[in-house]
């Protein structure tokens, strides 16, 4: 693993890319652009950047009905107003027709850059998840970020990009083919299975290291796509090691942990822990105390593995 590059970056190159080879990508935008770099399509492909203020009701709608005209439109903004500020929009005028709209959530999770309670959001996966025909991802890194981008071009139908702010490690080399609806097994193990999502599935690999410590042998799954989610790995990884902890930087509540024990509990009983927000809103601090304070950091996952173990 090595420092890279922060996701919103990458998103916003990435959007260069796709308008230049495919014209029906457009980029609309909530008044955050130097926040979301989306600011690098308006400075490099104007014509295909849409500012649309504060209002981002209204954006959603400008959205479905660019999506309906046959234009692929790409929605801005911050995961705590996609998620919620324009929910309704979101629900009745996009993913209940089923449109072409690729909503992302800027600044995701705990680690915001202290922009407050109002910008933060807890929940946003397990909105998205809850809401039919949506498609729900979130990537561990920047390479993973523009695959997925690319992905979800192609994919017909609403869906849910979940960004991070701000640069964190690489996990994926050039090698790597990020597909749709699948899992990936980032380390091989037998004792427990250490499931993440984002960039927790980072944290989960710096966990597995850490438990070889202590003699024990971590399994490591990145779940990039939580709608439709990989029952049939998360199940056989279930099975080969028999304990499973999950983690996500994002209530436990309906996002992966709730995911995940949603599926073994009908088609792997297994033991499970999750690490994750537990019921409990946002804060507005540097990012490695609030990961301390919240129980996110890797030594807080290898510390839930062993316990589970000697439970």
């Amino acid at each position: 693993m090595t420092n890279t590059k922060s996701q919103r970056v990458t998103f916003g190159e990435t959007l260069v890319e796709l308008i230049d080879q495919n014209p029906r990508v457009v980029v609309l935008d909530g008044d955050l652009a130097n926040s979301t770099r989306a600011d690098i399509v308006a400075e490099n492909r104007p014509g295909h950047f849409f500012e649309m203020g504060i209002a981002e009701q209204n954006m959603m709608g400008v959205a479905a009905g660019l999506a309906a005209a046959g234009l692929i439109p790409f929605v801005s903004t911050f995961a705590a107003f996609s998620a919620t500020r324009d929910l309704d929009q979101v629900r009745v005028v996009v993913a209940q027709p089923g449109l072409h709209v690729i909503i992302t959530g800027a600044y995701s999770g705990i680690q915001a850059g202290k922009t407050g309670k109002t910008h933060q959001v807890t929940n946003d996966l397990s909105i998205f998840r809850s809401m039919p025909n949506m498609t729900v991802v979130a990537p561990a890194d920047e390479v993973e970020v523009r695959q997925a981008m690319y992905a979800l071009v192609d994919h017909e139908g609403p869906a849910y990009l979940r960004l991070t702010r701000d640069p964190f490690k690489t996990t994926f080399d050039e090698n790597y083919r990020f597909s749709l609806g699948k899992a990936v097994i980032l380390r091989e193990g037998s004792d427990v299975a250490l499931i993440g999502t984002g960039e927790q599935s980072v944290r989960c690999l710096e966990a597995g290291y850490l438990l070889d410590a202590h003699g024990i042998d971590a399994l490591v799954l990145h779940v990039p796509t939580l709608k439709p989610i990989d029952e049939e790995t998360i199940q056989a990884v279930a099975r080969h090691t028999g304990y499973v902890v999950t983690a996500e930087d994002h209530t436990i509540i309906g996002g992966l942990g709730g995911a995940v024990a949603e599926i073994l509990g009908e088609q792997q009983p297994t033991p499970l822990r999750r690490v994750g927000w537990r019921d409990v809103d946002a804060e507005s601090a540097p990012n490695q105390p609030l990961l301390e304070k919240y129980g996110l950091t890797s030594e807080h996952i290898a510390e839930t593995a062993r316990r589970l173990l000697t439970a």
